[in-house]
């Protein structure tokens, strides 16, 4: 028996591929989907952040598709940013030309001193990486600023693996260009997304969901590696033959018996942020054509800012728009409001930054919000993961782990996967908090998939 903990993407990927009949997954929550769920409420459908497919793997475009019926459509993205009153398109390292003077001038001196000197090997420190980058005028403007909102560590805590193409590193002649007006071609790393015409980001799981055999309400309150066998909480008891960890990490271990305490010192090393989702429903058209915005003004809550309806017309209804805020915090920058003054402080800001116009209200029809708490949100790669992340899997090693070439690096080139496991694998971990990594949706259906071909070894 393959025993799956959790039905989120990865644990719907892991029993897809190796056989729904072959396995049994247990969620703690009453649905499937984990960070990819989609709520639907009161007309309204809202995803978990700004989800949308933009893969490149043509196996998971063919599976979405099929999970979806061909029911779904494909647009150019629009992304913008706001800074101190202002709309820059992004990237803005290559749209200087909208930022205001005397920034403007001062970022572009500082960028074009720091290229005089030869591009050196990649940092570690993302502080470094940023300031070679960009110079350190629009490091401090722009990225250190958001980092310390969305990763709520400063830059130079953070190492680089994870960046990947994730953060554009411009070429000066783009810099130059974009700072007098703009390039005239798309800068991003997304210039396309797909997403479902109904139900929510949540629609494109439907396939590996079909099928699958889920316990709801199962919260694990104990794994035994050595007898393999799992404990929930009200006292069911399971046995495996293998185990596939989709649950973050710190908890796994947390759960496991008999770890040893430089483990377990490892495992609460590991840190991630978390994530108030303030929604608001607002009865006036979106008053911005982006579909996402970045927010760098130190002084709000507001980090990124979707709006549903851009996603699909079917997210809300005829004539509202729904405007989804995220505030991100941590153990190193905790909350200091409540959810609900959290919500409403959003609320000012957006009608501060003409996003909500109170003036278009009318009797009946007035905004209402609602505030989600997202408890795993990002995992913050900082100097001491890997270290723990070693401590960690060479003791589960023991367990039936197999090493893999990549396992201590945030991101997985599934176009050239090497050869990995030579031996049978009684433990599998996957996902982006069970296996640590900086994965998106997609990831985490290869990552199932290649469970599914490591396990037919």
């Amino acid at each position: 028996m393959n025993l799956i903990l959790g039905a989120g993407l990865a644990g719907l990927s892991a029993s897809y591929h190796l056989g729904h009949e072959n396995c049994l997954l247990l969620e703690r929550q009453g649905h499937s989907f984990g960070h990819i769920a989609s709520e639907m409420r009161e007309g309204f459908t809202w995803d978990q952040g700004p989800h949308v497919s933009f893969t490149k793997h043509e196996y998971v475009r063919e599976l979405f598709r099929r999970s979806v019926d061909s029911a779904f459509e494909d647009f150019p993205v629009c992304v913008g940013n706001y800074f101190n009153g202002h709309w820059i398109e992004h990237p803005a390292q290559t749209a200087l030309h909208q930022v205001p003077e005397p920034q403007r001038s001062a970022c572009l001196a500082s960028f074009l001193q720091t290229r005089r000197g030869a591009v050196q090997n990649v940092p570690d420190n993302y502080q470094d990486w940023l300031d070679m980058a960009f110079g350190p005028v629009f490091t401090e403007l722009f990225p250190s600023a958001y980092t310390q909102k969305y990763w709520t560590r400063p830059p130079a805590d953070l190492t680089t693996a994870w960046i990947g193409n994730r953060v554009l590193f411009p070429d000066a002649a783009d810099v130059e260009t974009g700072a007098s007006g703009p390039i005239g071609r798309p800068m991003h790393y997304i210039n396309t997304i797909r997403y479902p015409k109904q139900g929510g980001y949540q629609s494109f799981a439907a396939g590996l969901k079909k099928g699958s055999n889920i316990r709801y309400g199962a919260d694990v309150a104990s794994v035994d590696l050595v007898r393999r066998e799992v404990v929930v909480t009200d006292g069911r008891k399971f046995n495996f033959d293998t185990l596939v960890n989709t649950l973050p990490l710190p908890v796994f271990i947390q759960a496991c018996r008999d770890v040893p305490e430089h483990v377990l010192d490892a495992a609460r090393q590991l840190t991630c942020s978390q994530l108030v989702l303030v929604n608001i429903a607002v009865p006036h058209v979106a008053l911005r054509p982006e579909h996402w915005i970045y927010v760098y003004d130190k002084d709000k809550l507001s980090t990124r800012i979707n709006f549903v309806e851009k996603l699909s017309a079917n997210n809300a209804p005829e004539g509202w728009s729904g405007i989804q805020t995220e505030v991100y915090f941590s153990r190193h920058k905790p909350l200091l409001q409540s959810p609900e003054e959290i919500g409403a402080l959003v609320e000012a800001e957006l009608i501060e930054m003409g996003l909500i116009d109170p003036s278009r209200f009318t009797r009946g029809r007035t905004s209402h919000r609602h505030v989600k708490l997202v408890p795993w949100a990002n995992v913050i790669f900082d100097h001491g993961t890997i270290a723990a992340m070693q401590k960690i899997l060479g003791w589960l090693e023991g367990f039936g782990l197999v090493r893999e070439v990549d396992d201590l690096h945030p991101l997985t080139d599934w176009t050239h996967t090497p050869l990995r496991a030579i031996k049978r694998a009684h433990l599998f971990l996957a996902g982006r908090f069970g296996q640590w990594k900086y994965y998106w949706s997609d990831d985490c259906v290869m990552r199932g998939r290649e469970i599914g071909r490591l396990s037919r070894q």
